[in-house]
């Protein structure tokens, strides 16, 4: 048996062949293969085949496209643009402007899309060029996009959420129920900074616009009408026991569908372009999965999970330690690894830790997710960043990391908030189920 030392090499390893440019699914399928092939032998190697099919064989997963292909039709089917307008008209008076209905119409898009890539590309599509126009800091405009559309993999339905509870055996409809409340709060925070800064520098914001009167106001809520009925059948579904994730997926995309064609955009060249972004998408995704769960098998044989549990016993650090300490980790993580890859790699790890010391998983979970969270807008791998440079098609990407920092500075306190009121993300759940 290898002990804590190997599994530091073999993580360090792993982590090399990532910063070398090779896929993930190719990095996570090395590692497993070197550490099979050293301690294990050939009978290891040729339960790969086993292991794929055990892997991939749970209903759970064909969620991940049917979410993905949801969030296609949505982009493509101009909702975004409507409920863009629409928060526009209710938040526009605000100190920030537009900068709040960033914030909002991420939240709502996030809320149905389940993708944060997705949101940032989306909402920056929209955004951009309008604040631009009016003279918002560009800094500040770009660094609110990106932070708000973390939000796509906090609030349900998360594909990140998803995938964890697929991986650790986790209820999805009690992860999808705990991202609520801490998604909302997070979102009202990103706004309450937005606020404080625009207030101090009021010119960062640009000249006020004008007030909308209550009738055009009022109108323009048809354009809101769309994701909230899609949001409320699809978690609605899943927690009155209706369906099960999977078939409120499904029942979502026939919703999305139902929009497209009243909004008069169903045509065979969108349905071609949702469904060779969702295959692309979810074939990436899924091939990662394979692969991990793969390393997560080798890794289970070779006892790493005992010895640090074993380690963690022998040391005395309790379970505040260890998050603290897992804090530390994932945050340095996020530094140089996409958010995905970050959870898939080191969850066959971290998760028997974690019960071990008798952390809820489904807490955890939402831990894990907001810290997945930082990464995305953590330089040099952040990949919102990127996301909202390459759609903003000018200027240097430190606009947007400078823009991205303070909102990273909440995200932090608001772990910390996270882990001394559990029941933030614990007592929506707890009542549901």
């Amino acid at each position: 048996m290898i002990g804590v030392f190997g599994a530091a090499v073999g993580f360090l390893m792993m982590l090399g062949l990532m910063l070398t440019g090779l896929p993930v699914a190719v990095a996570l399928f090395l590692t497993a293969f070197i550490g099979a092939w050293a301690f294990l032998g050939l009978p290891t190697l040729l339960s790969f085949g086993n292991q794929m099919w055990s892997g991939q064989n749970d209903f759970i997963l064909t969620a991940i496209p049917l979410f993905i292909f949801l969030g296609e039709i949505l982009v493509r089917s101009g909702v975004t643009d409507g409920l863009y307008r629409c928060l526009s008209d209710w938040l526009r008076r605000l100190p920030g402007g537009l900068l709040h209905t960033n914030i909002g119409a991420s939240t709502f898009f996030s809320a149905v899309s389940g993708s944060s890539v997705a949101t940032a590309a989306t909402i920056g599509t929209v955004a951009m060029p309008i604040m631009k126009q009016r003279g918002y800091d560009a800094r500040l405009t770009t660094g609110s996009i990106a932070a708000g559309a973390t939000l796509g993999i906090l609030l349900p339905p998360s594909i990140n959420m998803i995938i964890y509870g697929s991986m650790t055996n986790t209820s999805i409809g009690q992860l999808f129920a705990a991202g609520v409340v801490p998604g909302l709060i997070l979102a009202g925070l990103f706004m309450v900074l937005i606020a404080g800064v625009c207030i101090l520098r009021p010119e960062l914001a640009g000249p006020m616009l004008p007030a909308r009167s209550w009738p055009e106001k009022i109108a323009s809520l048809v354009d809101i009408i769309p994701p909230i009925v899609i949001f409320l059948i699809v978690m609605g579904t899943i927690y009155l026991g209706w369906a099960t994730p999977t078939e409120s997926a499904a029942i979502g995309v026939v919703c999305g569908l139902g929009v497209a064609i009243a909004k008069r955009r169903l045509s065979l060249s969108m349905m071609h372009e949702c469904m060779i972004s969702t295959v692309r998408i979810s074939a990436m995704i899924l091939l990662i999965m394979v692969a991990a769960h793969f390393l997560n098998f080798v890794i289970g044989v070779l006892g790493i999970p005992q010895a640090l549990t074993g380690f963690v016993a022998d040391v005395g650090a309790g379970p505040l330690q260890i998050i603290l300490l897992l804090m530390v980790f994932y945050l340095v993580l996020g530094c140089f690894m996409e958010t995905l890859s970050m959870m898939i790699a080191t969850l066959p790890v971290v998760f028997p830790l974690v019960l071990h010391l008798g952390i809820d998983p489904v807490w955890f979970g939402i831990f894990l997710v907001v810290m997945m969270e930082i990464g995305l807008i953590t330089p040099p791998i952040g990949m919102n960043l990127y996301v909202v440079q390459g759609v903003r098609g000018h200027g240097s990407i430190m606009d947007v990391i400078y823009g991205a920092l303070p909102f990273v500075l909440l995200m932090l306190g608001f772990v910390g908030l996270l882990i001394v009121w559990p029941q933030m993300a614990l007592w929506l759940p707890q009542r549901l189920f």
